[in-house]
């Protein structure tokens, strides 16, 4: 058994290459030896949200507080509120974050394959968010 306690891995600032505003990742736990997964608790300030991105395995947010807009490419915007949980199908490209007025918590899980756990992309316009 391992405890990781509350405390024992800082927060960090979502780097600016993969976040529009501001954006605090808590790292829960990450991969090990035997297992593929790795998770965060993730903060978006209200109008914060992440790049275009895809996971190769795919990607499961459990909205945790807030309100947030979750997009997946070809799709309209769709609204999530907490207890909400989001699966991202493996390479489907998407992006998530706060709407424009509240802030917005999950937790993101994902796997590694093959040494990759996500593929970040373009940043999403002001245009596409305020669709």
């Amino acid at each position: 058994m391992e405890i990781t306690k509350n405390g024992a891995i800082p927060s960090v600032k979502g780097p600016e290459d993969w976040f529009t505003g501001s954006v605090r990742i808590d790292p829960l736990f990450q991969k090990k030896e035997v297992t593929r997964a790795a998770g965060a608790s993730v903060t978006f300030e209200p109008g914060a949200r992440t790049a275009w991105h895809t996971h190769p395995a795919g990607q499961t947010l459990i909205i945790t507080s807030g309100l947030g807009w979750v997009q997946r490419d070809g799709d309209p915007v769709e609204e999530v509120r907490p207890g909400d949980v989001v699966w991202f199908e493996p390479n489907e490209k998407h992006w998530h974050g706060a709407n424009p007025d509240k802030a917005m918590g999950h937790i993101a899980i994902q796997e590694e394959v093959n040494g990759e756990v996500v593929v970040w992309m373009e940043k999403v316009s002001d245009a596409q968010y305020s669709k």
